[in-house]
């Protein structure tokens, strides 16, 4: 437990006001925003989405949309057939289901196409501000497992054990950070562990072989 402390403690130090990086003006663009992140960085995707809410801006647009014309703007985010598919299928269903709003439960997001538990925890927690969750994405998951907080491999493994050890009051804010130090500080091939707060924490620090 005096481990996990000085954990949090640390990463709070580190980024005592941290937030999503991606830029969003409502609870849609920040799905659509989300969507697009998978396989892609949060700088990519906010110069794409710009131009895009600029053209469709809401849930009906979305819908009402020609898929050729969504995957036009968000071609340089990669895999953009199936994230264009996604974002109007989502589109299609918040209209359908939930009357143009974004809906606010776990159980309600999972049912939208191309959202599953890590986009549902950033609804969830970055707008909502819900603690449903723990965010995994590829930083979480990298970090978790190097700082000795997870040893699984699967985001939702990843997900089970952080939110067995991490305060369910802390869970959005947790991984936002530990998202902003694995952009900053722990890199994926050449993490900077020497200037890395939490280093004497870390059971991987230093150790090239871990660092995968």
């Amino acid at each position: 437990m005096k481990k996990l402390e000085e954990i949090f403690c640390g990463l709070e130090k580190l980024y005592p006001k941290v937030k999503c990086a991606l830029i969003h003006r409502n609870v849609f663009e920040l799905l659509v925003a989300t969507i697009l992140s998978a396989q892609c960085t949060d700088k990519r995707v906010n110069l794409v989405t710009p131009a895009l809410f600029e053209r469709f801006g809401t849930a009906e647009k979305v819908a009402a949309a020609k898929l050729s014309e969504i995957e036009r703007y968000i071609r340089s985010t990669g895999f953009y057939h199936a994230k264009a598919r996604h974002i109007q299928g989502a589109a299609r269903e918040i209209v359908r289901r939930f009357g143009g709003q974004v809906p606010d439960t776990m159980e309600e997001l999972l049912l939208l196409p191309g959202v599953a538990r890590k986009t549902a925890n950033v609804i969830l927690g970055v707008w909502y501000r819900k603690e449903e969750g723990v965010c995994v994405d590829t930083h979480v998951g990298r970090l978790s497992r190097r700082l000795g907080l997870s040893r699984e491999k699967t985001p939702v493994k990843i997900e089970r054990d952080l939110m067995r050890i991490v305060p369910r009051k802390q869970w959005n804010r947790f991984s936002l950070r530990l998202i902003q130090h694995g952009r900053e500080v722990c890199f994926a091939r050449k993490p900077a562990c020497e200037r890395c707060v939490l280093s004497k924490l870390c059971p991987s620090a230093f150790r090239p072989s871990a660092f995968r």
